[in-house]
């Protein structure tokens, strides 16, 4: 459910005539950690850098395409990573280790201002002894969903929490790993990936608008994807979250809501709200609909004030922070090499679990499965996020809530009901066996689950072009939609 910036040698400089790039456009930057400019090496060893921009008076271009001349020395970056959000930052902290040894490594993120992401929060389960356990803003061993008549499902799954990170503290720890590590960092709102003869080159804009060329022998880009893949089912899970300060003890520390359905259901789809109680009179407060279409801003905060007023009865509170976002639920396949040397990780990369919503944990392992290959020396494709067992039940339960078959709220309840919890959040992980799949299937609604299975293959899977919905209007506007 759901910024420290360390530029490494982005020194600008003209070239001399005797510098030349293979395939380069006049006046372009184009960022070719290799040569001209001091460049900070890995394992403390001098390489160069260059962050140039080329003038035609310059830089010789041979006729035919701007082809290096004779004896011309470029040598570009190893590892060109778009995009400095979970996927991105999560590649690049494996790649600061030992798997990234030798490599040159450049990190592309946006300049600030509203094109890079507001700080967000990323939640996942786990054992007790986590990589990042130093960096959690809190973690729950007990956890509960609330079925419409307020009936409690608590569970303390053994070897399992349920863990809160904050993204901006997840992206100072690795920005400073990355320092040490010599890992440049460039800023530049990325426009179109695409190989190139020797690699693959991300092309964009930087702050001021000049154009911006960073090549690489290899692009991972954790952009989120501009339109999505045909699917025979698309939803949204979208939310909007309140911090929140009561004036009087209202929540349990010790205690994580993770789906809480005494809210008001829409008429497709379920909604539910969220707590993460961060003590007794602070919280992050969630409502939280998977759907269709997504609300405008008025609408979550109107769905806010009921769930808060009405069901936990918090009286008089503060809010001090909000976050929002909006998460692809669908069978859309997600190709994760795109070119020759390019390739899509995170949400563009099939990330997100699809009936959940989840993928920071699951990002994770594709990071370290292409640091890995990297480090082996082979072709970094992404390994699959999910197994294809899971997402095929993703897909049959999505269908099943579009086409009315089962009620999203008695859906989940009842799966929590009948399921151990440790084992069914083992299965959104993808950590369980055939046969306890096969259990966990057992208990839901067995006609139409098993209706739409059967027919799931014949479904023809439709295109569903335009980019992912965006959250709208003012808070306090009940006219924007």
């Amino acid at each position: 459910m759901s910024s420290m910036r360390v530029p490494v040698g982005m020194v600008g400089v003209s070239l001399p005539p005797a510098t030349c790039l293979k395939g380069f456009t006049p006046g372009l930057p184009v960022i070719t950690p290799g040569t001209g400019e001091t460049w900070v090496g890995r394992r403390g060893k001098a390489d160069r850098d260059t962050t140039a921009t080329l003038h035609p008076e310059t830089a010789p271009v041979r006729k035919g395409g701007g082809q290096r001349e004779k004896g011309c020395r470029v040598r570009d970056a190893d590892v060109v990573i778009v995009g400095a959000g979970a996927a991105g930052l999560s590649l690049a902290h494996h790649l600061c280790g030992p798997a990234g040894a030798g490599l040159r490594v450049v990190l592309v993120d946006a300049p600030p201002g509203p094109l890079r992401p507001a700080e967000r929060t990323w939640c996942f389960w786990e054992g007790p002894d986590g990589e990042w356990d130093d960096l959690v803003t809190a973690s729950w061993r007990r956890l509960r969903v609330r079925a419409p008549s307020g009936r409690e499902i608590v569970d303390e799954p053994p070897g399992l929490r349920y863990k809160m990170l904050r993204s901006g503290a997840f992206e100072a720890r690795v920005r400073t790993r990355m320092a040490e590590a010599g890992i440049g960092s460039v800023e530049a709102v990325v426009e179109s990936v695409a190989d190139v003869a020797d690699g693959a080159e991300a092309r964009g804009r930087d702050a001021a608008g000049r154009p911006v060329a960073v090549r690489g022998r290899w692009v991972l880009d954790s952009r989120p994807p501009r339109s999505l893949g045909a699917a025979r089912t698309l939803w949204w899970q979208h939310f909007r979250g309140w911090f929140v300060r009561t004036e009087r003890p209202v929540f349990e520390p010790a205690v994580a809501d993770l789906m809480d359905f005494r809210t008001p259901q829409p008429g497709k789809g379920l909604s539910f709200g969220y707590v993460l109680p961060l003590g007794e009179r602070e919280a992050l407060v969630e409502y939280t609909e998977f759907s269709p279409a997504v609300l405008n801003r008025a609408g979550y905060e109107r769905a806010l004030r009921d769930y808060t007023e009405r069901v936990l009865r918090t009286g008089g509170l503060t809010v001090t922070g909000t976050e929002e976002g909006v998460i692809p639920m669908t069978d859309a396949r997600f190709p994760r090499r795109v070119g020759r040397a390019v390739f899509r990780i995170g949400t563009a990369g099939g990330a997100v679990r699809p009936s959940t919503g989840y993928a920071f944990a699951a990002t994770q392992r594709q990071a370290a499965g292409v640091a890995r290959a990297l480090a082996g020396g082979r072709t970094p494709i992404p390994p699959p996020a999910h197994r294809p067992r899971s997402l095929v039940m993703d897909a049959v339960m999505l269908r099943a809530l579009d086409r009315g078959r089962v009620r999203g709220d008695d859906f989940f309840t009842g799966l929590f009901d009948g399921v151990p919890m440790e084992r069914l959040l083992r299965f959104l992980r993808g950590d369980t066996r055939p046969v306890e799949d096969l259990a966990i299937g057992r208990r839901t609604p067995v006609w139409p689950m098993t209706r739409t299975a059967l027919e799931l293959p014949w479904v023809r899977r439709r295109l569903r072009p335009g980019p992912p919905p965006v959250v709208k209007g003012e808070p306090d506007d009940p006219a924007a939609r």
